[in-house]
């Protein structure tokens, strides 16, 4: 087993490669903290997770006394911060409430459709509805059924490829792209005001709710982690900057974040451009990457591209690269490939929630430099993988999609790894 350096207090109970579990050793005494704001909520954190975040916040905090900068933490939203999918929330919100405005063309919502889903779309939906008016999708089960299709699927009804073409598979997701682009033709102001809807329903409704949608059943329910909603109060408490870093569009996030204490200016999500005050099909780029159709995503390495460039004001294409430990953040949290970039970035502890997503998990497992911190779902946690993660095969997703080893940062491959810590 490789040396690790543990920094946590002893009896904290730790994932390490190779199986079984670690031990942390005590960490050095430094200043006595001062004021420290505590967490409230132990119950659901795994193992020693809550004395280890705790101890966290004591060193780097702004009641350790040490001065600077603020300290950043960031957390990805849908499954990490709340259990479900806040954009699928809305979708299906706005699909049962005819709020899907008509585009010009299918086709130019996304620059990855193909000619078949197109065609799909056009047919399911018709033609009748003037571009920019709702279509009728709360009676034409059709159209919404095609759209789910092509969205959850990434094929159309009849089964043909829905999106087509090259992509980078660590910058951004085609199916990705669609869904906000499904939000086009909306203000920003009026997107959230939906979301804002979606989200009264989907907390009224009881935990396990599904809903039909067309004739696709989807989750009806969303939940805020009572767990996360601690940490986060107790980390800006203690002087954190505090970020939400979503997958999902930004103005949907928008509608749900207050609900955590996180104000607008801390939510960084998929930004649709704007025309006339009005969402577009194309995307906001970053780094090195102008405005596009959506070919980088606050998703994987493009989760750190926008860190860097939101948070920190790195411009160009340095803001692809690993930043100095002053500027990263000292937690983060996510809990799927989605999050494994910018997750891995932190300085102090990288929370982990567990929903059997390999790349993630083989990292955090592999715990490769002892400060990650892995905790099942807080709601319906998912059960054990039966079989070990294959991160020494097929754990690591190229740019072109294509799977191999995950890598250590000194070249080793990580071996495959059990799950242990699940529900």
């Amino acid at each position: 087993m490789r040396n690790k350096r543990r920094w946590l207090a002893a009896g904290a109970v730790l994932a390490v490669a190779g199986g079984g579990v670690a031990t942390a050793q005590t960490a050095t005494a430094g200043p006595a903290p001062r004021n420290c704001p505590t967490l409230h909520v132990s119950k659901g954190w795994y193992g020693a997770n809550h004395a280890a975040l705790q101890k966290m916040i004591d060193e780097r905090g702004s009641c350790s006394g040490s001065g600077g900068a603020k300290p950043v933490a960031t957390f990805d939203w849908d499954n990490t911060v709340v259990k479900n999918d806040v954009s699928d929330a809305t979708l299906a919100w706005m699909l049962r409430h005819d709020k899907v405005l008509q585009p010009t063309s299918w086709k130019a919502t996304n620059k990855w459709l193909t000619d078949d889903a197109a065609r799909a779309l056009t047919k399911a939906c018709g033609t009748s509805v003037r571009p920019g008016r709702p279509l009728p999708t709360s009676t034409n089960t059709g159209c919404t059924d095609e759209i789910l299709d092509i969205y959850q699927d990434e094929k159309t009804s009849g089964g043909k490829t829905a999106f087509a073409g090259e992509w980078n598979h660590r910058r951004t997701v085609p199916s990705y792209v669609w869904i906000t682009q499904l939000f086009g033709g909306r203000t920003p102001a009026q997107l959230t005001e939906i979301a804002r809807k979606a989200r009264a329903e989907n907390l009224a409704a009881p935990v396990g709710t599904e809903q039909k949608v067309g004739t696709h059943t989807m989750e009806g329910y969303v939940r805020y982690y009572d767990q996360q909603r601690d940490l986060i109060h107790t980390l800006q408490k203690a002087g954190f900057d505090v970020y939400i870093v979503s997958a999902s569009s930004e103005p949907v996030v928008r509608a749900w974040a207050p609900g955590v204490g996180i104000d607008r200016d801390h939510v960084v999500g998929i930004r649709n451009t704007l025309r006339h005050g009005r969402l577009t099909y194309g995307v906001q780029g970053c780094g090195d990457v102008k405005d596009t159709h959506g070919e980088v995503l606050t998703y994987m390495d493009g989760k750190r591209c926008w860190i860097n460039k939101a948070i920190y004001g790195v411009k160009g294409a340095k803001a692809w690269k690993q930043q100095d430990p002053a500027h990263r953040p000292a937690l983060a949290a996510g809990d799927a490939e989605t999050d494994v970039t910018f997750v891995g970035d932190a300085t102090g502890v990288h929370l982990t929630i567990n929903r059997n997503k390999t790349e993630l998990m083989c990292r955090a497992y592999d715990n490769g430099d002892g400060r990650w911190l892995i905790n099942p779902m807080f709601i319906e946690p998912k059960k054990r993988q039966a079989t070990p993660y294959p991160c020494s095969t097929k754990g690591y997703v190229h740019p072109d999609g294509t799977l191999g080893p995950i890598h250590r940062p000194d070249g080793s491959v990580i071996p495959d790894q059990q799950d242990r810590i699940h529900g």
